[in-house]
């Protein structure tokens, strides 16, 4: 409607003074609403140690010494847990859980399990405990078997590129 054909009928003015009012209510009740859950998206992907959003567990509950004691990935049990850099670790037995503990950096995953090839493009992407690889005595987590394929391809050449960048993405990432 035109300012002139509105001025004529106050009903119709105060009908689309309505709709725009009720536009904005409603856009303002779905930011308010949308706000929480965009902050827990972002929270579960910012954390220093790749962590299972659901139950808090460091790399999905998957014990990280079974990578080098029965090389592949093994299911922890809740028996054996050991709380370290502000994460749940899982362990499939007793031993395991005191090769953590003793000296818990050899057995975590390079990069917090961060997919490497992503660090080394400045992006932390969380890496998935079925992809993986052990180089140099380290274990590192892929997010794709695309990247693992890469990773491998010339693993020191994207160790030290991811290396070079994992500084400015760990200021990036939550305490």
């Amino acid at each position: 409607m035109t300012t002139r054909r509105l001025s004529r009928k106050p009903a119709a003015a105060a009908c689309v003074g309505l709709m725009f009012c009720t536009a904005a209510i409603l856009a303002g009740l779905a930011a308010i609403v949308s706000a929480p859950f965009l902050a827990g998206a972002r929270a579960a992907t910012t954390e220093r140690v790749v962590t299972d959003r659901h139950t808090g567990l460091a790399i999905y509950g998957i014990d990280p010494v079974a990578y080098f004691t029965d090389k592949r990935p093994v299911v922890g049990r809740a028996e054996f847990e050991f709380r370290f850099a502000g994460v749940i670790w899982r362990f499939d037995n007793a031993g395991n859980r005191a090769a953590f503990v003793a000296d818990p950096k050899v057995y975590m995953p390079r990069f917090g399990g961060y997919d490497p090839v992503g660090i080394a493009r400045g992006v932390p992407t969380a890496g998935y405990p079925q992809m993986w690889a052990i180089v140099k005595d380290r274990l590192y987590l892929f997010y794709t078997a695309e990247a693992r394929t890469a990773f491998l391809a010339d693993p020191i050449a994207a160790i030290a590129a991811a290396e070079a960048r994992w500084a400015q993405v760990l200021q990036d990432l939550a305490e």
